[in-house]
């Protein structure tokens, strides 16, 4: 007997698919982004909604179990990170005084994710409110190329870097979600 949660998956057309691909909200069947800001924003949408898919269906307990000692990431953590990250990049562009960290210095976003659920719903608040901010103060840009912020970070450049920001950490969610309850898939 072992403790680890047996692998399983929702799709039942594909077995190794975190869902049906006609139930998937990533897919999109219209044509493709023309753009290269819009191509880099569908990337960025469809990362974050996969982030949120990871998380789904979890209740406070299991969004707060950490992976394996000495990390101390998980989903929620994971949700609190990125809001931070967000709320760095949006420091990034301005040239005003940056906003005040929302956690803390030093792993504060990972270390404060408790199982409770107010902690969640803050979390899923601040992580919605972070890129909202941040998708605003970047829609006033829409030339790749101009430099932004003190640093004059290029919009692409930073569209880039928030990209991959999410792409690697639902990378991490892939596994934390297996560890929790054996859900695998896309």
């Amino acid at each position: 007997m072992s403790d680890e949660p047996a692998r399983w998956s929702r799709a039942t057309i594909y077995p190794d698919m975190w869902t049906d691909p006609d139930d998937d909200p990533r897919n999109n069947d219209g044509p493709s982004p023309e753009g290269e800001l819009e191509s880099l924003e569908d990337a960025l949408t469809n990362y974050r909604m996969t982030l949120r898919m990871k998380c789904e269906g979890l209740d406070a307990e299991q969004l707060a179990r950490r992976s394996v000692p000495p990390s101390t990431m998980s989903l929620l953590g994971l949700l609190r990170h990125l809001a931070e990250t967000e709320r760095d990049w949006l420091n990034w562009i301005s040239d005003g005084e940056p906003l005040p960290k929302l956690y803390g210095e030093n792993d504060g976003d990972f270390d404060g994710a408790v199982a409770e659920q107010a902690e969640v719903d803050a979390a899923y608040a601040a992580l919605a409110r972070e890129q909202a901010a941040t998708d605003a103060a970047l829609a006033e840009h829409p030339d790749p190329s101009e430099r932004l912020g003190k640093d004059r970070i290029a919009v692409r450049e930073l569209m880039v870097h928030r990209v991959e920001e999410y792409a690697r950490h639902c990378g991490h969610a892939d596994l934390l979600r297996e560890c929790i309850d054996g859900r695998v898939g896309q």
